[in-house]
């Protein structure tokens, strides 16, 4: 990948793995193993270890099902906190890394940047739905994080612009939501 495509590549995986951080570390694991859309230097081409990549799909595994489960889940996005930023900042290293667009420190900045910023829209969110449904929604919007995590991971190595976009609207979203609820949450004006 050239620079710019691996820049746009690594915002996309890092940005789902703020939504899970397993999905794009198995999404680029098993596309670097089993295909040509990728390659992953060292040390990221650890990621390609089929030892790894069972011990990512069986943490994965569990990180879906937990996250469906009242409690467990806030659990989930209290580790999340740290597990987040640190996939992301791998990700874009490990994207980045064919290209060496981008310095790796700079790299694994941006990574946590990226990562955390998604993680904590969607740990913003989820107090929201849960008051609103009773924690009944929570698995609903649970599921469309994961799915929404590995559409933007294999859109991040398979079209890295649209992945960006993708993002980039997401952030935008989340902003105006953000905006909405705000104003919906000031007293009106009185009048005189």
């Amino acid at each position: 990948m050239n620079g710019l495509t691996s820049l746009l590549s690594a915002f996309g995986l890092s940005t789902a793995a703020g939504l899970n951080a397993y999905i794009p570390l198995l999404t680029i694991g098993l596309l670097a193993r089993y295909t040509d859309l990728i390659t992953l230097t060292a040390p990221f081409d650890t990621l390609e270890n089929p030892i790894v990549l069972l011990v990512i799909a069986v943490i994965a595994l569990l990180d879906l099902i937990g996250d469906k489960i009242p409690a467990v889940d806030h659990a989930l996005h209290a580790a999340g906190m740290f597990l987040a930023p640190a996939a992301g900042a791998i990700l874009f290293m490990a994207a980045n890394s064919d290209s060496g667009a981008v310095h790796p420190i700079l790299a694994a900045i941006c990574g946590i940047i990226a990562a955390g910023f998604a993680h904590g829209a969607r740990s913003t969110a989820r107090p929201f739905v849960t008051a609103t449904t009773g924690g009944v929604g929570n698995p609903v919007v649970s599921f469309m994080e994961d799915v929404a995590s590995l559409i933007l991971s294999v859109l991040a190595i398979i079209l890295p612009v649209l992945a960006f976009l993708v993002a980039l609207g997401g952030i935008l979203l989340f902003f105006a939501l953000l905006r909405r609820l705000r104003r919906s949450r000031e007293p009106a004006p009185q009048a005189r």
